[in-house]
Formats: C-alpha cells, structure tokens, sequence
C-alpha cells in the first residue's frame, strides 16, 4: 500500500494527520462549529496549532460545545473555573475574548457562518506549489478582519482570519501533490 502524499505539515505527527486529512479545507458551517473556529485560532495565537488540537476537546467542555449563547452568559466565577483549567490555554485576555465575541455573535444581524463565508474569495486561485507559497495574510483576511472589529470582535486580525478560512475551507492551500488537493 502507498502512504499518502501530504502537504508536509500534515504528515509531521498522526494528531496533524488526522486534522490535515478529515478536517482542514474541508467547508464547514454551522455557527457553533464557525465560533470554535475563531475562538480556537484565537487562543491559537503565539502557540502551535499542535497545543489547540491537543486540547481541543478541553477547550469543547470548558466552553460548552462553543454555544454563543451560554459562553456570552459567563460571568467571573467562569473566568476563574476557565483560568483554574490545565486542560486549556489558560490566558486571561483570550478567555475574555471568547466571552465578549460570544456576545457579539449574538448581536449580529445574520449567523456567523453566512458573515465570515461573505468573504470567501471567489474564482479559480492558483495551487501553491509548496507551504512557502502559502501566504499568512490576504486581501480577503484584512477585509475579514477589519469588518469582524467594526462589528466588535476582539482576536481576530488578518493572520488570525486568514488561519480561519484555511481551516473552514474558504480557501484551499493544499500544496500541488497532496492527496487533498481539489482539483
């Protein structure tokens, strides 16, 4: 049997295989799921990716399976029960962002899902050929970005949104070769 080709961050550990494979690129919806999404990539900031996947099933019980409507109700024994759990990223200033973006979710005036897919680029885009082809900012993400802040969102600069349409499939960086690669 051949093993797959992959994009090389993809076939570095079987936690970053699994993600590569089932997960990454893939289109997701949903407003819980696309709150996760930025919530994570937020907590993700200035850490590897590797640390949010290892603790990505804390970080779903401690945040109520990112219900925007039970973590925006959270209070201050919650941000001590959040600070007090060693199996998430323990920082005070991206608790608090979750929390406040919960609520800014819940003031939007259309689901989360439907505003972040507004920014997915549209038409053909060429396949980066290797991960250094793979840009950390784009046009589209500065847009993202800078609507998400006027909006109220807190964590989420260009880098940060940029990570996010990569996980949720608004953009497909699979490198020319990989087996997920969209033809």
């Amino acid at each position: 049997m051949t093993e797959r080709v992959r994009c090389p961050w993809g076939d570095s550990t079987e936690d970053y295989r699994r993600y590569h494979d089932e997960e990454w690129g893939v289109a997701l919806r949903g407003v819980p799921e696309m709150f996760e999404r930025m919530t994570l990539e937020g907590f993700q900031s200035g850490l590897s990716w590797l640390t949010i996947l290892r603790k990505r099933e804390a970080f779903r019980a401690a945040f109520d399976h990112f219900d925007p409507k039970k973590v925006a109700a959270y209070n201050e024994a919650d941000v001590e029960r959040l600070m007090a759990d060693a199996g998430i990223v323990r920082n005070r200033q991206k608790i608090d962002a979750a929390i406040r973006n919960a609520g800014t979710v819940l003031g939007l005036d259309q689901p989360l899902d439907e505003l972040l897919w507004s920014f997915a680029p549209t038409g053909r885009r060429a396949r980066p050929r290797t991960m250094a082809d793979v840009p950390a900012i784009t046009p589209a993400s500065t847009a993202m970005a800078k609507a998400l802040r006027k909006r109220g969102f807190v964590f989420v600069g260009p880098t940060t949104c940029y990570a996010l349409m990569q996980a949720t499939g608004m953009v497909d960086d699979h490198v020319a070769g990989c087996w997920r690669a969209r033809r």
